[in-house]
């Protein structure tokens, strides 16, 4: 996340006329925009000073989904998927690579403008919990849950194991958390989905893979788990 107050936002979208007025809608609204006409470029163009990416899923060369699931390997940003196609299948690809939501083409730009400042919004007090050293007087009480040796604490929104910060995406952090703090309860796939996004539950496929994720971040064995266990034909839960 930026420390300026300008947040960086790059586009990715063949269509040069969306590029366009989406470009134009950001820039009245203050933000730095970059743009790119395929996935590749998007890539190419993804580094830390971008603070969310906009990536159409159909484009040439390679697609959206194909960048996001390369950009996600690197970069912890918020990722918006920009598609034709908003089917719970078509969602749950989008979300097992690494993406934190859909906007539906065609879309208003009150729309798209909501949903990106709200993504901004939860993502900049996400990385300010990472990046910041935030001091508290002797024996001050912390907001945290412990799940074992994991620490969580909701004011910097991090995790902490061995003294050691672990990078998650602000959705991992979420599915964790609500693990945490709601120990021996299990969790459906669609209750964690309808928990997480607040909102119905698309399919079992963008739970499972983030659940993944978060097991190799915090070294959960998925075969032997610690922290996330497997209730076998009904969820998830915390032990």
């Amino acid at each position: 996340m930026n420390d300026s107050n300008k947040y960086k936002i790059l586009i990715a979208d063949d269509e040069e006329a969306i590029r366009d007025v989406v470009k134009i809608l950001l820039e009245e609204k203050g933000y730095e925009v970059i743009v790119a006409s395929n996935g590749r470029e998007a890539v190419d163009l993804a580094d830390e000073s971008v603070d969310l990416f906009l990536l159409d899923v159909n484009m040439p060369i390679m697609t959206g989904l194909a960048a996001g699931m390369e950009i996600r390997k690197k970069y912890l940003a918020p990722m918006i998927f920009l598609t034709a196609y908003t089917g719970e299948s078509d969602k749950a690809v989008g979300f097992s690579v690494g993406a934190d939501d859909y906007i539906g083409k065609p879309f208003s730009n009150a729309e798209l403008l909501m949903r990106v400042e709200a993504h901004l919004r939860r993502a900049n007090v996400y990385s300010s919990g990472i990046s910041k050293n935030i001091e508290r007087k002797s024996g001050e009480n912390r907001n945290t849950v412990e799940l074992q040796d994991l620490i969580i604490d909701k004011d910097a929104q991090t995790i902490i194991k061995n003294g050691e910060v672990i990078k998650l995406t602000y959705t991992e952090y979420r599915i964790l958390l609500l693990f945490a703090e709601n120990r021996k309860k299990i969790f459906s796939l669609d209750n964690i989905y309808e928990s997480v996004w607040n909102e119905s539950a698309i399919g079992d496929n963008a739970i499972m893979v983030h659940i993944r994720n978060i097991r190799k971040k915090i070294g959960d064995n998925p075969r032997e788990p610690r922290y996330i266990k497997t209730a076998w034909g009904k969820g998830y839960y915390a032990d």
